[in-house]
């Protein structure tokens, strides 16, 4: 048998075990409680002192053991620290879920703030008090149910973190609430706003200056893709590549009600047909909340893309769909001014970091931000609900299909749009009319309440109201 190092010391056999750690001078000890060893530090620097603490915390696990109690115990934010280490890495892989971020998030800037301080066993209701009180003073108002859930969610991942490492008994686990404020779905916009909306980025585009008109273009793709597709705005399009894009193409028969002219033997001429190709895109959307879908996209969305990829490439959709690029879609070409202009610079393909901004100036200047009826301000979000609604009021859609198409669930559907009363309407639901709905012509009234806003139009806003 080798011999013990001198770094090691028995303090009773087989039970409790003094030690130093390499290139440390404070002295550790290992226990053994219920045939599992437990390491701590004795925080001190003196071998006897040392071994008489190890006594000491020997006897207190033993203690807490007897009491349901853990016997080892570690702060809270360093468990935190380590599932959030743990959630980066499954991210990094490529095999991390969308709300990893928001539980990244969450244990970030709500968890280890006001649990920091705590053992993670010693956590109890006055604590998530305190938690419940931090958030509402953080937030200036409770958190919806869905939000709670995902709070609940990311704390107890760091609960379960605990418990597998021992350092917490799973009887020590706190009940979580899940009593919240009922979510309220944001403020769409209506038939007649979607329209102001697309009829009015040409000429905001063109009132740019010249190092934002590329990214004014981009915006402009942006919305109608969304309005398009009902997709989340964020990841599910902007971290699109040009190889998950897909172009179908079907002739289309289309009778036109006319008849040819009549022949010798005939009494009447066939009736006229003609044929078309309809495009669709299918977008294979990798970074969903629920996970990867493939969303369908019209002629819009078509046309959207296709101009990105005029712009950026100089080529067509289809060119571009050929090639397999796996450069991000919605991108725009860096601005370089005259002083900047080298022959060896090329231009840079920019990815939005976020369109809220820019889209809040958009709708500022158009009379949309808040809406007349709610009072309630509309963000890129409201897009998506603006196309859910118009599929269930004016587009045959079975609400499994639109709940698939949205990547959802059609209870959710349900219960955002049950206002609606969409299942009993289904049957009374007209053709695919909203696409042509949004393409028409604004009357005089509509062009002048959403026409760009400046100095000289100030006046007739006033008169309108």
């Amino acid at each position: 048998m080798s011999d013990r190092k001198d770094t090691t010391h028995i303090v009773i056999e087989k039970e409790l075990i003094v030690y130093l750690r390499e290139r440390s001078t404070i002295w550790q000890c290992r226990y053994c409680i219920d045939k599992q060893w437990q390491r701590t530090s004795t925080k001190e620097y003196d071998l006897t002192k040392a071994k008489k603490v190890a006594k000491e915390l020997y006897l207190e696990a033993q203690w807490r053991k007897k009491n349901d109690i853990a016997p080892i115990t570690r702060y809270f934010k360093d468990i935190a620290k380590g599932v959030v280490k743990k959630l980066k890495e499954e991210i990094a892989s490529g095999n991390g879920k969308a709300i990893y971020k928001d539980y990244i998030s969450v244990i970030t800037n709500y968890l280890i703030p006001v649990f920091g301080k705590y053992y993670v066993d010693s956590i109890d209701y006055k604590a998530l008090d305190e938690l419940e009180n931090y958030r509402r003073k953080k937030l200036g108002t409770e958190l919806t149910r869905s939000t709670l859930l995902t709070h609940n969610a990311a704390l107890g991942r760091v609960f379960d973190e605990a418990i597998y490492k021992g350092f917490m008994l799973a009887s020590r686990k706190p009940e979580l609430k899940t009593k919240g404020r009922k979510s309220e779905r944001r403020t769409e916009f209506t038939r007649v706003e979607a329209t102001a909306i697309k009829a009015n980025f040409d000429k905001w585009i063109e009132k740019g200056k010249v190092d934002s008109k590329e990214i004014r273009a981009l915006l402009k793709d942006y919305v109608i893709t969304l309005l398009d597709t009902g997709a989340r705005p964020g990841r599910e399009l902007l971290e699109l590549t040009w190889a998950q894009v897909e172009l179908e193409k079907e002739v289309v028969n289309n009778k036109t009600g006319l008849r040819a002219e009549l022949s010798e033997d005939e009494q009447h001429g066939e009736e006229i047909t003609q044929s078309y190709i309809r495009k669709t895109l299918i977008l294979n959307i990798q970074q969903g909340k629920t996970g990867k879908r493939k969303a369908v996209g019209r002629l819009p969305s078509v046309y959207a893309l296709n101009d990105i990829a005029q712009r950026n490439y100089g080529k067509t959709l289809e060119q571009m769909i050929k090639s397999g690029n796996k450069d991000l879609v919605f991108t725009y070409k860096e601005y370089i001014s005259d002083r900047q202009q080298n022959p060896n610079r090329k231009q840079k393909l920019l990815s939005p970091t976020s369109f809220s901004k820019l889209f809040d100036e958009y709708l500022t200047k158009h009379n949309l931000l808040i809406s007349p009826i709610t009072n309630k301000k509309r963000v890129l979000y409201s897009l998506r609900h603006t196309y859910a609604t118009l599929a269930l009021t004016h587009d045959k859609v079975v609400i499994h299909t639109l709940a698939k198409q949205m990547g959802t669930s059609v209870g959710m559907i349900e219960q955002h749009y049950s206002h609606l009363d969409a299942v009993k309407a289904m049957a009374q639901l007209r053709g695919e009319e909203s696409r042509q709905l949004l393409d028409l012509a604004l009357d005089e009234e509509d062009k002048k309440r959403y026409a760009y806003i400046d100095e000289k139009t100030k006046s007739i806003k006033k008169a309108l109201r």
